[in-house]
């Protein structure tokens, strides 16, 4: 390890330490006091706190699509995630498999105050392809998540409001509702499950313009990086109207990479390998 690597190294382990220090974690007595809204965004707002911090990180993913009957087809693509302090998260999908999706890219530029920026680079036309809020809630490449689904979730784009508690398998969660802020949002609200102790994802439903229940998506497989990130192994998108699932299994999570903003530009989808 170089000077300069080194000296990455203990400013992040710094940076870790002072957080816990300074920004302690706050009671679950605490997180339900007020009215439902109060509370809705208190919890809404530690969950993401918690998971702030981590600078950048890259992992592999399998996405099978499953089709009503059963059948799947597979493909692999990689991701590479990183933050931006004082805007949103930025993200960059490259597929690798199967040969027709190949070279295929997806950037977010996730925002706090509107839609995200969203790019996909067609290799097969060598062109970047802006899309719109409006065409968001489509399929994203045939699956059963949106493009709307791909970006970091933004805290600010959504109200929230706390429903319940309730047990989820061997955990206790708190159920919170929230709701788009955007009129091109494909939904009129989502319910999530937190689970009480770490706050993370367990399950979301997602509800229609129509306020018909759409989607449900399962969160598994937890582990925890650098002794503070939650990161999970699978995700599981079930469409109730169509039968169609999609699944994507996450691994090989590397944080602190070399990533820099300049690798998530719309110029770069067009030298991605």
């Amino acid at each position: 390890m170089n000077y300069f690597s080194f000296q990455r190294t203990v400013l992040a382990v710094l940076g870790s330490f002072l957080a816990i220090c300074f920004f302690p974690v706050q009671s679950h007595s605490d997180l339900l006091e007020g009215s439902a809204e109060e509370a809705g965004l208190r919890i809404a707002t530690e969950s993401r706190e918690r998971q702030k911090g981590f600078g950048n990180f890259t992992a592999n993913l399998t996405m099978t699509l499953r089709n009503k009957q059963g059948k799947e087809t597979l493909r692999s693509l990689r991701l590479k995630v990183i933050e931006v302090q004082g805007e949103g998260d930025r993200t960059l999908f490259v597929f690798d498999h199967p040969r027709d999706v190949k070279g295929t890219a997806f950037l977010v530029h996730a925002r706090k105050d509107g839609p995200d920026q969203q790019w996909l680079y067609l290799p097969a036309l060598k062109r970047v392809k802006s899309i719109s809020s409006s065409k968001q809630s489509g399929s994203f490449m045939g699956s059963e998540f949106s493009y709307e689904d791909m970006g970091a979730v933004e805290i600010e784009k959504f109200t929230h409001r706390f429903i319940r508690k309730e047990p989820c398998g061997d955990l206790e969660c708190l159920v919170l509702e929230r709701t788009p802020k955007s009129e091109d949002s494909g939904y009129s609200r989502q319910l999530v499950w937190f689970d009480r102790e770490e706050l993370r994802a367990i399950q979301i439903q997602y509800f229609d313009r129509r306020g018909e229940h759409l989607k449900t998506m399962v969160v598994e497989g937890y582990a925890k990086y650098l002794d503070r990130f939650w990161r999970s192994s699978k995700l599981t998108m079930t469409n109730l109207l169509t039968g169609k699932s999609t699944v994507l299994l996450w691994s090989d999570y590397k944080f602190g990479t070399d990533l820099d903003a300049k690798d998530f530009t719309r110029t770069a989808l067009k030298r991605i390998r």
